[in-house]
């Protein structure tokens, strides 16, 4: 029953994503599990991910759109970004004290670009080994540091 309302807000997100696709954001999920969406993107050009496509999976909890999706890049090719750990986890304030209900799954999608675009350095955050090896697999569960915009 909770997750009806949740199901209500995430359809309606996904239909104006699949209806009128942002450039370089693509859903590929069938939903048949509306608690987990799969989302490809695709670097902007004239940055340093340039074509490269990468893989997000959304996660949504009974609370969304009050509480935020869990994020992450999945699969193969994860970005050498010194916000994205090479578990795949990402370090965007949007994704967990910023987050507000009026966000979408396509807000997050673009801020994560965004993030991408403006990237001057391929490499991994300073402290990927040691986070990567004691990080919760649930990256809501991290308390992050927002010390560096500049990336």
């Amino acid at each position: 029953m909770a997750f009806d309302l949740v199901r209500k807000r995430l359809t309606k997100e996904l239909k104006v994503l699949t209806e009128n696709p942002t450039p370089g954001i693509r859903v590929v999920d069938d939903f048949t599990d509306m608690r987990k969406v799969r989302i490809d993107i695709e670097g902007a050009s004239g940055t340093l991910y340039e074509g490269e496509k990468f893989q997000l999976l959304f996660k949504f909890s009974d609370q969304y759109p009050f509480d935020s999706p869990q994020v992450t890049f999945i699969g193969s090719n994860i970005p050498l970004h010194p916000h994205i750990y090479s578990n795949g986890h990402i370090c965007l304030s949007i994704l967990t004290d910023d987050w507000s209900p009026a966000l979408s799954i396509n807000a997050v999608c673009l801020s994560i670009l965004s993030m991408l675009s403006s990237c001057k350095d391929k490499s991994s955050p300073p402290d990927n080994d040691w986070y990567v090896r004691t990080a919760s697999s649930d990256p809501k569960k991290t308390r992050w540091w927002y010390h560096d915009d500049a990336v």
